[in-house]
């Protein structure tokens, strides 16, 4: 009995002396405009997991056992963070009084300009392996830096792809299947409903999924999240589009438990900066929440993003130099408009149903259904029997006549005369004829009425040669995702998710235009007999608008991911741990038995199966309240993508020879230094993907010998790199600095190299050479020696430093310098094999192919460096409280020419070809390059109800 009571009293006395050593914090946030009590704003100590948000009436209460010198964090969305410091003894309570949220003027600007770029907008460029960062909101300044101003030369934060991101929406993986990638479309114009977002960089931890190298982005859409009013916004430009327009209400969580917020928008241009570029886009959002009970809520989330605009061109050097920068080839002039041939449309709306569950104080489980549907579609021109209806055809270029192309003898014997008097001619023809001939195209496919007596009396339509098609793929994507977050003890936190998703897409090619005749014919003109049909179920089918031809499948697949995570949060170290277990399974279905492969075209391929595991662990380690050190590392594997597991997917049911899993290792190092007056963070990062594949097509000249059993050296083929490795390491530096109440500057570097540290396997699939079992048409060219080659489609440094001021009657002004340099143009791969040496017409290596030479031919090109001046400014008024906001910026304000990225072409596929062309000095071949944005400016006006 004694020792129970011992016990008991030595029980009290350490919970007493416990309490004694709190310091408790309380104070009141409001909105400094509106003096209205702020909700839900977050109030954090720093560098601990005491963390509150504040109450209705802006209340709040921490309880801290931290000794000494502390930072407190009270941040909210659209909001300029309130960074406080105190010193306190324990068993003290330190109430801090009113404090005061000032919006932040630009937060909300950057908010309104998110303006995603063509590379984002086409996620089939060739140019770049697109990636957007430009929905992140995020407030560190490096991002700020790397989304705003970098991007306009299409910065990858870390060289990475957003294939090795995730993208959440409330806690649903939005990437797609297909490529991995976001589509960036589906978000277009719904700006001011996308700002609730968090952020991990690279393998730090998150609650919601196990996410990739590149980090998580989680957007919440929860309607009781959103601030209650009205915001009504114009803006003007002249990117992409010219005009847009946005209406936003959200009306808070009322007291019958519904919350729901609404938003539409347009954007249109009948041309952007580039010529031909016409746009048109519409947004619908719609979020709705019940609050069932304290512990239960629903939410719904849809919204609706048609939009359609066309493509710019890509092109080489002789091109821009006889045209401008600006020029595009895809548009021409029909009854006296500019019409764009190359046209993307997207209209995928999105059904998403939340249920949060609120199981206790400490325990949190979030489950989600989604649905989406709906088309993608990119067009083009087809013909058969006609010239090639472009503009930039190499035929047409005085290049043709001042290179090769105009003696060479076709056995590859080096002759080489340049004929100028013809290449002036072709000059003067293609500076008249620079544009797509509508009118031609549609007067080819019409036929003379003649007169018994022999005379034209009219024309009336025919058979097409020319007609305009889209590339077409409708998907149905069903997914169901569980998220659990619980706080197991004072110092442990849990986290768990299971995500399944289903896919069936279907890819085909649909008819869009006749171009003014009466039907197209289904077959391939390049090939003849059975191999021309595009189905032999159907054989010698004419098409209308409508129908869909050429080829047409379905893809199916299947995906299942689980991840938990511990997260462990003590006063001077947190540490987390956490692994992923995920499931691919593929399948093509063909539905047209094609004239190449009839017998592995039609109908199911086996199914294509994956496992993958991860697993990734990290460590903060407290130095004070002012400064930590953390470290993330990261290993998993990861199917890859569908598109490509299949080597030709629209002919045949062909599974990439010797496709792996891709490995995937990261880690980074990080430096934090925060004070009210100084921010600052110094990160060194490494990754390493290794067994990437990547299938691509092209004609090409020269490509095979006598062997490949060809009756001619040329092709159009597929090409698949298997076994392609990836290294990237570098190092990130942001810098704050408040000099004042009024002015701040801030920095910002990336010094990054970004290198292929593998020589992957080259495969070349010619499908003029299959034969009736379908094999023998893949021919092994060996490895490409692409080691130590630098990864292209994004500059490897960049260094932003500006100034900022904001005066106390909300207005503001920044300015940035931005030096972006280390760009590569993305190099061909069959160029670097060792076949690319064979003369094809004898088997024996070309006699110049000299290494000396070879090392010149084949030197990766490095673009100029980028210099560019952003300027931005606003202000905001209050009257009869209601908040007016008027937003300015220019960017490359001196107007700086600059290409953006570009590509070698593949069409020179042996030395000869490649040595030639390029000596002339007017190459047919050469690079094609695309150009960012000279000077632009962006204008928005914003009324707050």
């Amino acid at each position: 009995m004694h020792k129970k009571s011992l016990i008991l009293i030595l029980f009290l006395t350490f919970k007493i002396a416990s309490a004694q050593k709190e310091t408790i914090f309380s104070g009141q946030v409001i909105d400094s405009k509106t003096q209205k009590a702020f909700e839900n704003a977050v109030v954090n100590i720093q560098n601990s997991a005491l963390t509150q948000l504040t109450k209705k009436d802006g209340t709040f209460e921490l309880h801290s056992n931290i000794k000494g010198e502390q930072l407190i964090l009270i941040r909210s969305q659209g909001y300029k963070d309130l960074l406080l410091k105190v010193n306190a003894n324990t068993d003290q309570k330190v109430n801090l009084g009113i404090l005061l949220l000032e919006e932040d003027q630009i937060e909300n600007f950057q908010a309104t300009i998110i303006s995603l770029s063509e590379s984002d907008l086409d996620d089939d460029n060739s140019s770049s392996e697109a990636t957007s960062g430009l929905l992140q909101s995020s407030k560190d300044a490096f991002l700020q830096a790397a989304a705003f101003n970098w991007g306009q030369a299409r910065f990858n934060v870390r060289g990475l792809d957003s294939e090795n991101g995730a993208m959440m929406l409330n806690g649903m993986k939005m990437n797609k299947i297909f490529d991995g990638r976001p589509q960036w479309n589906n978000w277009g114009g719904l700006n001011d409903v996308l700002r609730n977002q968090e952020f991990s960089i690279g393998a730090s931890p998150s609650n919601y999924t196990f996410g990739g190298a590149l980090g998580t982005q989680q957007i919440y859409t929860q309607a009781s999240a959103y601030r209650k009013g009205t915001r009504i916004s114009f803006s003007g430009t002249n990117t992409n589009y010219n005009w847009r327009t946005m209406v936003t209400y959200a009306s808070g969580m009322k007291s019958s438990g519904w919350a729901y917020v609404f938003s539409v928008g347009k954007r249109w241009a009948d041309e952007g900066y580039f010529e031909g570029i016409n746009y048109d886009a519409n947004s619908f959002f719609v979020s709705l929440e019940k609050k069932i009970s304290p512990k239960h809520s629903l939410n719904f989330t849809g919204f609706y993003t048609p939009n359609s605009h066309g493509k710019n061109s890509p092109n080489t050097n002789e091109i821009t130099e006889l045209k401008s920068e600006k020029y595009n080839s895809y548009w021409g002039y029909q009854n006296g408009k500019k019409r764009n041939a190359r046209i993307k449309n997207v209209e995928e709306p999105l059904l998403m149903l939340n249920h949060y569950f609120k199981i206790n104080d400490r325990t949190n489980l979030t489950s989600t259904v989604m649905y989406q549907f709906g088309k993608v579609g990119n067009s083009n021109i087809d013909y058969q029997n006609a010239d090639s209806p472009d503009p930039t055809y190499y035929r047409k270029l005085p290049s043709y006549f001042s290179s090769l192309y105009a003696a060479d003898d076709g056995e590859f014997s080096g002759t080489f005369t340049p004929d100028y008097v013809n290449a002036e001619k072709n000059k003067t023809w293609f500076l008249e004829n620079s544009q797509i001939g509508w009118e031609a195209m549609y007067k080819t496919n019409q036929k003379a009425i003649v007169s018994p007596d022999g005379i034209i009396t009219g024309y009336e339509p025919s058979k097409s040669s020319y007609v305009l098609y889209e590339d077409r793929t409708d998907d149905k994507t069903f997914a169901f995702n569980t998220n659990l977050n619980s706080q197991l003890t004072e110092n442990i936190f849990f986290s768990s998710g299971i995500l399944f998703k289903n896919l069936k897409s279907h890819l085909f090619q649909n008819l869009l235009d006749l171009l003014g005749g009466t039907y197209f014919d289904d077959i391939d003109s390049f090939y003849k007999g059975d191999q021309s049909q595009s189905d032999l179920k159907n054989p010698d089918r004419q098409v209308k608008v409508g129908d869909t031809y050429g080829y047409n499948f379905n893809f199916y697949a299947t995906t299942t991911e689980a991840f938990t995570q511990f997260r462990f949060s003590y006063r001077k170290v947190d540490f987390y741990l956490g692994n992923s277990f995920c499931t691919s399974k593929y399948q093509r279905e063909g539905l047209y038995q094609n004239g190449i492969y009839p017998n592995t075209s039609f109908g199911k391929s086996q199914k294509v199966n994956f496992e993958n595991f991860g697993f990734k662990g990290g460590l903060t380690y407290k130095i004070s309240g002012k400064q930590w050190l953390f470290f993330n590392g990261m290993h998993h594997t990861k199917a890859p993508s569908l598109r490509n597991t299949f080597s030709n997917s629209r002919l045949n049911n062909s599974i990439v020879n010797g496709i792996e899993n891709e490995n995937i290792s990261t880690a980074d190092l990080n430096y934090v230094y925060h004070t009210p007056k100084l921010k600052m963070r110094i990160t060194g990062y490494y990754s390493l993907i290794k067994n990437t594949s990547k299938t691509s097509f092209f004609y090409a000249e020269g490509i095979f010998d006598n062997g490949a059993g060809y009756d001619t050296t040329d092709a159009f083929v597929s090409q698949t790199l298997n076994h392609l490795d990836k290294k990237n390491t570098g190092a990130e530096f942001s810098l704050e600095y408040q000099v004042s109440s009024t002015i701040k500057n801030f920095f910002s570097a990336a010094y990054g190299s970004y290198t292929y540290s593998s020589n992957p396997k080259v495969s070349i699939t010619n499908d003029a050479n299959a034969t009736v079992a379908d094999t023998q048409n893949t021919f092994d060219f060996g490895k490409s020696l692409l080691k130590n080659y630098k990864q292209s489609g994004m500059p490897q440094q960049a260094f932003s430093v500006g100034i900022e001021y904001r005066d106390p009657r909300f207005w503001w002004v920044s300015a940035n310098i931005n030096y972006i340099t280390d760009r590569f143009v993305d190099v061909s791969p069959i160029s670097r094999t060792s076949r690319f040496y064979t003369n094809p017409a004898n088997g024996f290596n070309f006699p110049e192919a000299t290494e000396e030479r070879a090392k010149t031919l084949l030197k990766q090109e490095k673009l100029n460096p980028v210099s560019l001046l952003n300027m931005t400014g606003g202000k905001s008024w209050r009257i009869y409280n209601k908040t007016i906001g008027l937003f300015a910026s220019i960017n490359n304000v001196l107007d700086f020419k600059y290409k953006t990225g570009g590509f070698e072409q593949a069409r020179n596929s042996n030395f000869r070809e490649m040595n030639q062309d390029l000596s002339s000095g007017t190459p047919s071949f050469g690079p094609k390059y695309f150009y960012g944005y000279g000077r632009t400016y962006f204008v928005n006006m914003t009324i707050n109800l």
